[in-house]
């Protein structure tokens, strides 16, 4: 997902996503710890995500304060 389209979407949508992120950055760890990954690549995507979103998520907490 994109900087820009995360800066979109509400503070719920967020969330969910990070908890979406955190579970397949789960499951791709499986995958390689089983040797079944085909895409290493997508681990670091999956790891830039939460930390995107979290960044969103902490700078609008720091805004409203």
């Amino acid at each position: 997902m994109k900087a820009r389209e995360a800066h979109q979407l509400s503070d719920e949508d967020l969330r969910e996503k990070l908890t979406e992120a955190y579970q397949e950055l789960f499951n791709l760890r499986f995958q390689k710890a089983t040797r079944e990954l085909a895409n290493f690549a997508r681990v670091g995507q999956v790891r830039k995500d939460i930390a995107r979103f979290k960044t969103i998520l902490r700078e609008r907490e720091l805004a409203r304060v």
